[in-house]
Formats: structure tokens, sequence, C-alpha cells
């Protein structure tokens, strides 16, 4: 939330810009792995969360995606019912397993002709969370 104040605009208005996408975890087939040692022991993989939005109108910078590599040959289950979610069949074959969240609104979104000083603002939504076994 930020309001513009300038020396000869008695009331500046709301100025606050939005907030940034997250990044996602994204699941990509590599050559150069034969095995899912790498990812045993690291347990947890996050994404790059959006940056808040900022004065001027100025939408906050999207996360960047988290890659992770995997051989060929790869498949991805469910872990609650089983069904195979994807299967990597050749180099490059990517997949998304978590979804970044929706940055939110600021308060420039919440003006009109009658609320012309809005206080609101939105909070985004949090991205998708999975957990992985690795066998």
């Amino acid at each position: 939330m930020a309001f513009r104040r300038e020396k000869f605009v008695p009331r500046g208005g709301p100025s606050g810009g939005d907030g940034g996408r997250g990044g996602d975890v994204v699941i990509v087939a590599t050559e150069g792995y034969n095995t899912l040692l790498h990812l045993r022991f690291n347990p947890e993989h996050k994404a790059e969360r959006g940056r808040h939005g900022e004065g001027s109108n100025r939408t906050g910078a999207d996360g960047h995606r988290h890659k992770l590599g995997v051989p060929v040959g790869t498949m991805i289950y469910d872990q609650e019912t089983g069904q195979l979610l994807h299967d990597f069949t050749e180099a490059g074959d990517k997949y998304i397993v978590c979804k970044g969240g929706r940055g939110g609104r600021g308060n420039a979104r919440f003006a009109t002709a009658v609320h012309q000083a809005p206080t609101e603002h939105e909070e985004g939504n949090r991205g998708r969370s999975a957990s992985c076994v690795w066998n």
C-alpha cells in the first residue's frame, strides 16, 4: 500500500502496485543424471517468492522457477492415489509439480470515483506444495 505525495498535488491518491507471482517448481528430464540420489538427501526444494508491489503503481517482480533434473525414464506418481502423473520419455520433458502463488492487489486497484484514497489491499494466494518420496 502506497500513496503519491508530491509538492503541487494536494491529494495524491493511491499508487500501490500489485505483487508478483511466485515461481513454479519444475521437474526436467536430462541425460546428465542416471539416478535420483542427488534428490534423496535434499528433501526440500522451493522456488523464489514474488516481490512486493511498490509505489508509483509498479508491479513486483515474479519469482524465478526452480528446476530439478531427473534421469530420462523417471515416472511421477500421486502419493495418495497411486495414479501416474507424468512419464519422462525423452530429454527435455518438463512437468510442473507445484504452481507458484498469485500476487496480491495493491491499493491502486481499489480506487474509484467515490473512494479515492483506499487503504485496503488484498493478500495474494499461496502456491501449491507437494511432498515427494524418492525411492
